[in-house]
């Protein structure tokens, strides 16, 4: 860290009483102002002066300082705007799987093939069961990396993110997604009844579509049964033995789910079994686990297939879209986006696509039914008086339009002039609205006759 000249010039002082090393020296805070800073503690002389040295050159924004002076720095910066359970995640995988590598490399000297070297060092890594980890997790450790850096270019000045020029490493996956039909949900239901607590937990999940956090932080508070609706605006985790209540996951996750009747019903009868309830008490206080738990125990005794308490949301998801309603209408209900519904669930009802495909070939049979037609018939001899108004045809003649096909020659004018085709348009010769547009349409290239003159030719 620091050579010997730097620290000679660097007070640092002994506790005689405890044997350990302290520092004191001034340094201008963020307002200008001169202000002393104290540290005790260090067991030697070269850490207290280490700490001085790195203090200062965090004030100062010089990047001169190694990868785990800077984890520090951004500990500071970024722990207090993330919740909890997110900052543990992260924590947990820069101290395991970045720390280790990087922690005495200087963040100005750190480079592209630094992190390709770490990053052949975890493409190498095994889990628990010797298995390599998942895309998922490699992307998700490049990306935490990618983010330190990405905070030292835009806070601290430097100049590139060695992370982003190394390339990706890992891509997403996602799980496959299992769902329930009611007919299967009817008889877990059925298998767990006999524990109240599981049995509305679960009416609620697959009801809802909530989240299991949302379902744990719910109170009585947030229940309106004139409206019959539930409000989300909170999750529960319990993260290092304690509980934390939590805004939702997403500022989408803010909403108001109408609840169907009998759920309404059902959660009333819920609140009539609670004693010494409070407005303000979660009404599920049992554990993830347990739920986990009861999901086995309820899957077996049920006969139907195991899965995921998170597929009860893709099982409610994908019951919306199977009963036909929209995706942003889904969106809404469960607090999502609506492309994710778009892109993520669609998927899972593969009838759809065959109502889609046969939907296609009766238009199209219906476009070869019209041209089967006889030209003798008159097709205007049936229609209603209002309807048999002379129709103007909108001429389109394709004026230079090159063939994409064709090979370029350098003669296009002749190409284009053999290429021009008409295309003619109906159109009714008393909407007036649609006979001005097509006149004013692509000067020179539209033409609006009456049909005796497109006849004539």
């Amino acid at each position: 860290m620091c050579n010997e000249k730097e620290m000679m010039n660097m007070p640092a002082y002994k506790d005689n009483k405890t044997g350990t090393w302290f520092v004191k020296f001034y340094c201008r805070d963020w307002t200008g102002e001169n202000k002393q800073i104290k540290k005790r503690g260090f067991a030697t002389k070269r850490e207290a002066l280490d700490y001085e040295r790195n203090y200062k050159i965090r004030q100062e924004n010089n990047l001169d300082m190694t990868f785990g002076e800077f984890w520090k720095l951004y500990t500071e910066d970024v722990k207090p705007r993330v919740k909890l359970n997110t900052w543990l995640t992260k924590e947990n995988i820069v101290e395991k799987k970045k720390l280790p590598y990087f922690k005495n490399l200087k963040m100005n000297e750190i480079t592209p093939a630094d992190v390709r070297k770490w990053q052949n060092e975890m493409l190498a890594l095994t889990d628990t069961e010797g298995k390599p980890y998942s895309q998922t997790y490699r992307k998700t450790m490049q990306n935490t990396l990618s983010t330190i850096f990405n905070h030292a270019c835009r806070f601290y000045n430097l100049k590139s993110n060695p992370a982003r020029q190394a390339g990706n490493m890992g891509k997403e996956e996602y799980k496959e997604m299992l769902f329930w039909t009611t007919e299967e949900y009817k008889k877990f239901s059925e298998a767990v009844i006999d524990k109240p607590v599981s049995f509305y937990a679960f009416e609620m999940l697959y009801w809802t579509g909530m989240r299991m956090g949302e379902l744990l932080a719910l109170t009585m508070e947030d229940f309106d049964f004139e409206k019959n609706t539930v409000r989300i605006n909170k999750s529960y985790q319990r993260l290092q033995g304690q509980d934390y209540i939590t805004s939702p996951k997403t500022a989408k996750s803010n909403r108001t789910i109408k609840l169907p009747k009998f759920l309404a019903e059902e959660m009333q009868e819920y609140f009539a079994m609670l004693y010494d309830q409070t407005l303000t008490d979660r009404i599920f206080q049992v554990t993830k686990s347990f739920l986990h738990h009861e999901m086995e125990r309820g899957s077996k005794a049920a006969g139907v297939k195991k899965i995921r308490i998170h597929d009860l949301r893709h099982s409610h998801i994908s019951h919306l879209i199977d009963l036909g309603f929209s995706a942003v209408a889904i969106a809404d209900r469960v607090g999502h986006e609506s492309i994710d519904i778009t892109y993520r669930y669609s998927h899972l009802f593969p009838s759809k696509q065959v109502e889609m495909a046969d939907t296609l070939d009766a238009v199209n049979a219906s476009f070869d039914d019209c041209e089967e037609v006889d030209d003798d018939i008159d097709m205007e001899a049936d229609k209603p008086e209002r309807d048999k108004a002379e129709p103007m045809i909108a001429l389109d003649a394709v004026m230079g339009a090159e063939d994409p096909g064709a090979e370029n020659t350098g003669d296009t004018a002749k190409a284009d002039e053999e290429d021009k085709t008409v295309k003619a348009v109906e159109i009714p010769a008393d909407d007036e609205k649609a006979v001005d547009a097509a006149e004013n349409a692509d000067a020179g290239k539209v033409k609006v006759v009456s049909i005796e003159q497109y006849r004539a030719g």
